[in-house]
């Protein structure tokens, strides 16, 4: 260790660029030893550019940084010793066993699990009875247990997290930032991306990092007042002009998935009416994605019966599939097309004929202002702009039903805002629309919300009902409240 110094991080005029896009410009600040540090910002603002050019996966064009005293450049295999690092998307081997993940990377810095394992026994306990179960097979509560044990199987002395709740339940973000605050009682110098207002909270201090450029530094609460149009923008008024009929476009009854003598999803029934917004929400492993894929036809029933836009999703699963709009978490967007080339492609699939394809694709180039952007990658749109083209084009058939597999992961509250002024737009238009999301503030819009744990839907109503009966203030008490509920270990 550098003695002497007195910060764990110093960025000190850091630049990067990609070709013509510049990731970082000029970009300064510093941690303090044993600090919670938070850096945040909309997707694109240059924060995982700057994660790896600390942790010395990247080299930046200009400027300079250091870690525990050590220069990123000049003495990276001494970094590479003190910093534990967890990427989004948890950078797990999906084949490989939650033992073998854990030995492979403590290899990688020349330890043994049996060497480390006193700084990760309080983490890795809870999962450990699971450790000859692949990594792929685990619940994102679970993954996320795993990655950070991975991460600190060295006992590092700084841990960067690069967003690592996005797509995980609100249950399982409370307790990765109770092992956060554990691991800051020894000292650990903890610097982490979020989109989540109450983890931003949760930090010291935080960075506001903006197309490349810090815009201030200061407590969370100062940084979300200052910048309130970005991080709290005004709630939406969905007003119920009865669009929502009478009618309904999906019912399920006694629906039951079981995979050998593990019932994923354990004898459920609810219907959604037409033009309705409907709130499917659960921890990672309660059943809801299961359930998502029988709706869909992507997947067979146990047992029990359903019907989506009137077709039977026992026996009519390529009607159905032709009848509705899905859209996942990664938006289903091919990123070496260009805007218009998804928009044919997708119009294609759905069976539109060319001349439909044309007339429609001109109209919702206008509609969306893209017309300037037809011939653009959609690799090179940001991150709002392919949310919106990704949902525009899984309606663009104008289907009966549209499924959104937590569509806004990891996108800031002004890009979610506007992304749920077009789902409010399309169900005034009739369109069903059947939501996942881990955002409960999301849940507080939709018209009805279900519930599941451990397979079952624990509890169904409009969020009003819910936190009515169940005596909570918000629904993420709700969702906090059921969910602890569950007895069962999720796969």
């Amino acid at each position: 260790m550098n003695e002497g110094f007195m910060n764990a991080i110093e960025v000190n005029g850091i630049s990067k660029s990609y070709g013509r896009v510049k990731a970082l410009t000029d970009v300064s600040f510093s941690v303090k030893k044993g600090e919670v540090f938070g850096l945040i910002g909309p997707d694109g603002a240059g924060k995982t550019t700057l994660f790896r050019i600390l942790a010395t996966l990247l080299l930046a064009d200009k400027g300079t940084a250091t870690v525990d005293g050590y220069d990123v450049v000049e003495q990276m295999k001494l970094i590479r010793h003190r910093v534990g690092y967890m990427p989004g998307r948890f950078s797990l081997y999906q084949d490989l066993t939650v033992r073998e993940n854990l030995e492979f990377f403590a290899t990688l810095f020349n330890t043994s699990v049996d060497e480390g394992y006193d700084s990760i026994k309080a983490i890795y306990s809870q999962i450990e009875p699971f450790e000859n179960r692949k990594a792929g097979a685990l619940s994102g509560g679970m993954k996320q247990k795993l990655a950070l044990s991975c991460a600190l199987i060295h006992r590092p002395s700084v841990l960067l997290l690069d967003e690592p709740t996005t797509g995980v339940d609100p249950v399982s973000r409370k307790e990765l930032w109770e092992m956060l605050s554990m691991l800051k009682e020894r000292a650990i110098t903890i610097v982490a991306s979020t989109p989540y207002l109450d983890e931003v909270r949760r930090c010291e201090r935080v960075a506001f990092l903006d197309k490349g450029i810090i815009r201030g530094i200061d407590s969370p609460e100062t940084i979300l007042n200052t910048y309130a149009d970005i991080f709290n923008p005004p709630g939406i008024d969905h007003g119920k002009d009865g669009t929502a009929t009478t009618e309904n476009v999906i019912e399920v009854s006694h629906l039951v998935k079981a995979f050998g003598s593990f019932r994923a999803v354990d004898d459920i029934s609810f219907s959604v009416k037409r033009g309705e917004i409907f709130g499917f929400l659960g921890a990672n492993g309660a059943g809801k994605t299961t359930a998502m894929h029988m709706l869909t036809g992507l997947n067979q029933p146990t047992s029990g019966t359903g019907t989506v836009a009137g077709f039977d999703i026992r026996t009519e699963h390529e009607q159905i599939k032709r009848n509705i709009g899905y859209m996942s978490q990664r938006f289903s967007l091919y990123e070496d097309l260009t805007v218009a080339e998804n928009i044919r492609l997708f119009a294609g699939i759905y069976g539109m004929n060319r001349a439909e394809i044309k007339k429609k694709s001109e109209a919702l180039l206008r509609k969306l202002k893209f017309e300037d952007h037809a011939n653009d990658l959609v690799k090179s749109l940001p991150l709002g702009w392919k949310q919106k083209l990704a949902f525009s084009v899984s309606i663009f058939h104008e289907p009966g039903v549209v499924f959104l597999d937590e569509p806004t992961g990891g996108v800031d509250p002004a890009t979610r805002r506007q992304f749920w002024e077009l789902i409010y737009e399309a169900a005034s238009r009739g369109i069903t629309v059947f939501v996942t999301t881990h955002y409960m503030d999301e849940a507080e819009y939709c018209d009805r919300i279900s519930i599941m744990v451990d397979g079952k839907i624990s509890a169904i109503g409009t969020p009003d009902e819910l936190k009515r009966q169940l005596n909570q203030p918000d629904m993420d008490h709700v969702f906090t409240y059921l969910a602890r509920q569950a007895t069962r270990n999720s796969n």
